[in-house]
């Protein structure tokens, strides 16, 4: 590894809904690195890990270029007040010397690759999602895996960067950083399920509901609506990637039917919460 590991105690980082454990969180703090700071021999490393328990990590940044993708369940990474939610079929390409924290919870297999910045052109000027398809899978799980000759690995490594692809949809949310809907964004994020109206916001912030649908779409670039289905989604994807019942993760993010909450999942990922759980 290119980063060092240093458990410690935790900061107390937000539990998302449907957290499996209501034990401590680890808290993880790597350093940061500049771009291309320490020279790596390799073109591509992966490692891969079953994380114990619900597991906060700081913000950091590496040398190298990383793709984070998961085996199993579901998990986020934050830059900035974007926050990405990372799955099996959906990593996240983040470039060297970007500063990034993440939340991992517990029973996710965690996986990840660094790419050298010597053998590796910029794919992006930031993080974007990118599609992790069966035959990138199975590439970087032989790079991983197995003893190959220099020609077969070369071989093997050039794929894999002819491979890689942004995502067609991408599962991001743009935290606002306004004070005037800071209440709204705490509100949701602790409880998906929260029934506050635009109206009855507007009301206790002492403001009218255009006021605040044109703060959200300056800040994030939809409407009041729009964000609050794409922060449910992202909780619901956590409890669907832990193999809960559709029907109740619906109820626990919101929805007052599975019917409802599947039309909401589909025009946020493109995919119906079964497909997405049979992925």
């Amino acid at each position: 590894m290119v980063t060092r590991d240093i458990r410690s105690t935790p900061a107390a980082p937000p539990r998302p809904t449907g957290s499996s454990s209501r034990g401590a969180v680890d808290s993880r703090r790597l350093p940061l690195y500049a771009p291309g700071e320490i020279d790596v021999p390799f073109v591509v490393m992966g490692s891969a890990e079953v994380i114990p328990r619900d597991t906060f990590w700081e913000e950091h940044s590496h040398p190298t270029h990383e793709l984070l993708w998961n085996r199993r369940g579901a998990s986020s990474a934050t830059v900035g007040r974007r926050v990405w939610t990372i799955t099996p079929t959906l990593g996240l390409w983040i470039p060297a010397g970007t500063r990034h924290s993440g939340w991992t919870p517990a029973g996710t297999w965690h996986r990840a690759a660094q790419f050298g910045v010597h053998a590796v052109p910029q794919l992006s000027d930031g993080p974007v999602a990118m599609e992790v398809t069966p035959l990138l899978r199975l590439l970087l799980d032989r790079l991983d895996t197995e003893e190959l000759a220099p020609e077969a690995r070369s071989r093997t490594e050039a794929m894999v960067l002819d491979l890689l692809a942004p995502a067609r949809n991408e599962l991001i949310l743009q935290i606002p950083e306004s004070p005037l809907l800071a209440p709204v964004v705490a509100a949701v994020r602790e409880n998906p399920a929260d029934t506050t109206t635009l109206a009855v916001w507007a009301a206790r912030l002492g403001v009218s509901t255009r006021t605040i649908t044109r703060a959200f779409r300056a800040e994030t670039g939809l409407g009041f609506s729009r964000w609050l289905a794409t922060a449910r989604v992202q909780h619901a994807i956590t409890m669907l990637a832990r193999g809960e019942e559709i029907d109740d993760v619906a109820l626990r993010v919101g929805y007052h039917s599975a019917s409802a909450f599947g039309a909401a999942f589909r025009r946020i990922t493109g995919l119906s919460p079964g497909r997405f759980r049979s992925l």
